[in-house]
């Protein structure tokens, strides 16, 4: 069991989720107020436990307080500001964290995971590359865990060391980089929603179209590389069973889940047009507590048994994640406070980025994500603090979509290379190599593969826009 410190903070960001969802449909600011109150008490809370590492965020918040208190006379809005920030990126991940906690530990998920995970070498990158991109959609980086451990499962049983070490490897990047592909374009990712916050004038239903030409891009550069430098064994492998499941029955359970979250959001946007954010925070929780009811319950009874894993879910799975939530507030809020303390400066003594040409502006963007990445910024804190620097996109004439590509796009790199991000520890731990060598060395020339196609596409869709 978590401290209990920790617990009751997990019980406090489960309150700020339902406290923000009324604010995303224009409840008022007191909301917003009450939902940030919430989440600095959990953030106290969990702070009482975190390692260094986190604290180190929370100081660097603190320093930006004091220098906006000390600099400037409406440093009070600002911090709100930030704290509101902060408190939606928590609320968005709270929701979703709740659809992975209900799926997670699903029979039929389970099973479809595994038969992505047992297919014939000729086609398994790529089956789990877009296996990896549809979980991902729905568990976010719990895809690479739940995927990654059964990949790690199935390779253990391998006696030849060397073709267990590729077979790992292959199977590991397939799954990590289907999830990363997701960033491009899924409206139940931070990336969406941090961009659509950062770039003024953005929306997902204008965007999608174009984002989903960046994931296929990178899902089929994927493949096309696993396919071109497949490794050269000393000895050819041995003959593998054929798989005789039927695909569509294996995928069914995923499909219909990602149907019914998907057709939810949609519809709640375009009923109440609310944002595709807000939709996501008040759908996602609403179907993993009916996925809750609909498995056969605990004694006591259905809303009893709902009731216990509610209480679950907040004392044990949110407070474990106090890392996380750390990490992904102290991201937003020191992105927001920080680049509204730079502006000004930037403007007074910066170079004139207005005079900058917007392509090579778009350019940049892709590449100085991941490589803020490679020194431990995360995608968050380096989107939120340095777009806000950039001139809008109106004053360097370009679309919003533009910007919302380059940005999801660099972000997605960087779930593939950072040795700081969630999928990157998990998919080194999972393959016993060191974070910064399955980065950039399993998947560097991907990276700068895939860097420079989304490159060419953002400055082809900034032309055609």
């Amino acid at each position: 069991m978590p401290p209990k410190s920790a617990q009751i903070g997990g019980i406090l960001t489960v309150c700020g989720l339902l406290v923000t969802i009324p604010h995303q449909y224009g409840a008022g600011k007191g909301f917003a107020i009450l939902a940030a109150m919430l989440l600095v008490s959990a953030l106290a809370l969990f702070s009482m436990t975190a390692p260094l590492s986190r604290l180190a965020f929370v100081a660097v918040g603190v320093v930006l307080i004091l220098w906006a208190a000390a600099t400037r006379a409406e440093w009070q809005d600002a911090t709100l500001t930030a704290l509101t920030r902060g408190g939606f990126i928590i609320a968005l991940f709270t929701a979703l964290s709740a659809l992975r906690s209900a799926a997670i530990g699903s029979q039929a998920i389970l099973d479809c995971g595994r038969f992505l995970a047992r297919q014939p070498p000729r086609r398994r990158y790529l089956a789990l590359t877009v296996g990896g991109h549809l979980f991902g959609l729905i568990l976010l980086y719990g895809s690479i865990s739940l995927l990654g451990s059964l990949a790690a499962e199935g390779t253990a049983r391998e006696g030849n060391e060397e073709l267990r070490r590729h077979r790992l490897r292959r199977m590991l990047v397939a799954v990590q980089r289907g999830f990363a592909s997701t960033l491009c374009w899924s409206p139940m990712g931070l990336s969406i929603a941090v961009a659509m916050t950062v770039v003024p004038g953005a929306s997902w239903p204008n965007a999608v179209a174009f984002c989903l030409v960046s994931s296929a891009l990178m899902i089929g550069i994927g493949w096309l590389l696993d396919t071109v430098f497949k490794p050269h064994l000393s000895a050819p492998p041995p003959p593998r069973a054929v798989e005789t499941d039927n695909w569509l029955l294996r995928l069914r359970p995923l499909l219909m889940l990602l149907g019914i979250v998907v057709g939810g959001v949609f519809a709640l946007h375009l009923a109440t047009g609310v944002a595709v954010t807000g939709a996501v925070m008040t759908v996602v929780p609403l179907i993993a507590m009916a996925w809750i009811l609909a498995l056969p319950p605990l004694p006591g009874g259905r809303i009893a048994t709902l009731g216990a894993r509610i209480g679950q879910f907040a004392t044990r799975e949110m407070a474990g994640y106090r890392g996380e939530v750390i990490l992904l507030f102290m991201a937003g809020f020191i992105g927001s406070l920080g680049s509204w303390l730079l502006v000004p400066i930037m403007q007074a003594h910066g170079p004139d980025l207005s005079a900058v040409p917007p392509l090579l502006i778009l350019a940049a963007l892709v590449w100085v994500i991941p490589l803020t990445g490679q020194i431990g910024m995360n995608p968050i804190l380096a989107v939120s603090l340095l777009v806000p620097l950039l001139p809008s996109p109106a004053a360097l004439g370009i679309h919003p979509t533009a910007m919302v590509l380059a940005i999801t796009g660099g972000w997605a790199i960087s779930g593939n290379t950072s040795p700081f991000t969630a999928s990157v520890l998990l998919v080194g731990k999972l393959g016993g190599v060191e974070a910064r060598h399955a980065g950039m060395v399993w998947n560097g020339l991907y990276a700068l593969t895939t860097g420079t196609a989304l490159t060419l596409w953002v400055l082809i869709a900034a032309t055609l826009l």
